[in-house]
């Protein structure tokens, strides 16, 4: 496998809807808000016109909207008919996949200008029903029958590395504290708004409703009550999982020496890497995910850095637990060390080694087939200084975006660069 892209791709453009829960809107209508958004990103304009082809990352618009075939369906409420429009399903890892194939597109030489999307419909059906949705990412011969829903894997996966580590669920708790403190300064976040926000609103609604009145000192007091924060399957309670989200995110991908027609501040690919693994059961370990390491591996090798070169990251986290992992497979910690650096704030927007500025999945939403393009909005914004209240100050030159199906049946990794 080649190293090195054939040429050099830019991004130049980043649009994404809010992400939460749209009622009366569907996937097309979260779809064009992106893209106009998007659109309007671009500095010194673009005609769609010069766009060559469109990439929608999707998990499964059939069964959460009853909509198959909806990448055309994107071309044509965005004005892109009669551009070749592809679809691409990678579980939750869609929509970064569908980036990798954008990139390799621009690459080849095959185009020069491309869209890439992703967009998740999911509020509309019934929670028990969106349980049943998702479970089609995991091994449904083997996995499913036995019981085990994602928060259950995860479960799983929380209670290996605490057995191996010494983690405790409180590290997961800091970890979603640390989300939402993150999320709270993000227009577009589901779940914009610090824990101790949502503890000041429960109390607000009981007493208007004349019910006792919570007594919590803290943020983790919040996060240890059974009630506010219910046990989903331990230790993974309620505010260590991410939600059942709508929303949409797009970006404009061009090769490099066109870059400076659309900005003269482009973000380049510096590295990518995509790697799959059989179904958790399978696995020797569950406390790591294989394809993550390779696949960051493999990112690293094309942009001639190391881990340690790495600005701030978005990873997956799915659930709390999953962002501790990734810290540790993409190698930003020793093994066994990722729980401590979250404990000890190097996770932080102040610290080292910042991860999810955005919320992440957990704070910002999860609409499973547009993550992955999220997360990539959020670099764009990042590197380029204009992620509002949220931006991490000092010279930001690498990013990194982590994007997972199922339970690492899939991950592609991205790192993107500013040279300017």
């Amino acid at each position: 496998m080649s190293s090195k892209l054939a040429r050099g791709v830019a991004l130049v453009g980043a649009g994404m809807s809010k992400f939460g829960a749209f009622k009366g809107k569907s996937s097309r209508d979260l779809f064009v808000e992106a893209f106009v958004e998007m659109l309007e990103s671009v500095d010194k304009g673009i005609d769609p016109k010069e766009i060559n082809a469109l990439y929608v990352g999707n998990y499964s618009s059939d069964l959460f909207e009853g909509q198959g075939h909806i990448a055309p369906i994107m071309a044509s409420w965005t004005g892109l008919s009669p551009l070749p429009a592809v679809r691409v399903e990678d579980a939750c890892a869609s929509a970064g996949v569908a980036v990798r194939e954008g990139i390799l597109a621009v690459a080849s030489g095959m185009y020069d200008v491309v869209v890439v999307g992703g967009v998740e419909k999911m509020t509309d059906l019934p929670i028990e029903k969106v349980t049943d949705t998702l479970a089609t990412a995991a091994d449904v011969q083997y996995e499913i029958p036995a019981g085990f829903t994602f928060p259950g894997f995860y479960a799983a996966m929380a209670t290996s590395y605490m057995a191996a580590y010494g983690a405790t669920p409180e590290t997961f708790m800091k970890v979603g504290i640390k989300n939402h403190n993150n999320g709270a300064m993000n227009e577009k976040a589901q779940f914009g708004a610090k824990i101790s926000t949502l503890m000041e609103a429960r109390r607000q609604s009981a007493i208007k409703k004349g019910l006792p009145v919570p007594e919590w000192d803290s943020e983790m007091d919040f996060m240890h009550d059974d009630r506010a924060n219910p046990i989903v399957a331990w230790p993974m309670r309620l505010y260590d999982c991410s939600p059942v989200s709508d929303g949409a995110a797009v970006v404009l991908l061009v090769s490099e020496d066109l870059a400076k027609k659309y900005t003269d501040h482009p973000i380049y690919v510096a590295g990518m890497g995509q790697a799959s693994d059989g179904a958790l059961h399978d696995r020797p370990v569950l406390n790591s995910i294989p394809s993550a390491k390779l696949a960051g591996e493999q990112a690293y090798r094309m942009a001639g850095i190391t881990p340690q070169d790495i600005d701030f990251a978005e990873v997956h986290d799915c659930f709390t637990v999953a962002e501790v992992i990734a810290s540790e497979d993409l190698g930003f910690f020793e093994r066994g060390k990722g729980w401590i650096a979250a404990e000890e704030g190097v996770t932080s927007r102040e610290g080292a080694k910042p991860i999810n500025l955005s919320g992440g999945l957990k704070s910002k939403g999860h609409p499973v087939g547009a993550s992955g393009v999220g997360q990539v909005v959020e670099v764009f914004k990042q590197l380029r200084g204009q992620a509002g209240p949220r931006q991490k100050p000092g010279q930001l030159r690498f990013g990194l975006t982590h994007n997972v199906g199922g339970t690492g049946q899939t991950c592609v990794v991205h790192i993107f660069e500013r040279r300017d």
